[in-house]
């Protein structure tokens, strides 16, 4: 009898060619995995930021995007926009609970304090609220967004960053 390896998780920077599979991912997310927060016109119309491919390919692009992979297949991605924003954590379903997300925000932490950041910021759908929570984010805003007609929620969350040690 052998064991299965549990299958880890990697990280590898974002390609302009990865933009499409990384659109999948962001629906399939939104579809699967926020029914409990917020109503079907909610997740279509959120979903919907992505169908404009260019528009969401620069997106990616001009923040610093990271892919979690398993087995070499992207999973999920983050971005960190400017120094301390976090702009997109999506994982999908499939992956969820496989340690993908939290190997994202290790990175963009590790990423943002390298760049000299003090905090990490994020809008949070309602239902990631208790993922930024349990990676040490407090709530510092409530909002309402409006997105293709449809009003959504989401809560501004903080993360104060250990300062980096200097040198004697």
């Amino acid at each position: 009898m052998t064991a299965q390896a549990k299958r880890k998780p990697a990280l590898r920077p974002f390609l302009a060619a990865d933009a499409p599979l990384l659109a999948e991912i962001f629906r399939a997310s939104i579809a699967e995995l926020t029914g409990d927060d917020y109503n079907e016109n909610q997740q279509e119309a959120w979903a919907a930021t992505a169908d404009d491919d260019e528009a969401f390919a620069a997106r990616l692009t001009n923040a610093l995007t990271l892919l979690g992979t398993i087995d070499g297949a992207p999973v999920g991605f983050a971005s960190l926009a400017g120094t301390e924003r976090v702009d997109m954590l999506y994982v999908h379903p499939a992956a969820a609970g496989q340690g993908v997300g939290n190997m994202l925000i290790d990175a963009l932490e590790k990423l943002a304090a390298a760049r000299g950041a003090a905090r990490l910021t994020a809008d949070v759908s309602d239902s990631a609220q208790d993922f930024f929570r349990r990676r040490g984010f407090v709530a510092t805003q409530r909002n309402t967004v409006q997105l293709g007609g449809e009003w959504l929620a989401n809560t501004t969350m903080e993360k104060r960053l250990a300062a980096k040690e200097r040198p004697q």
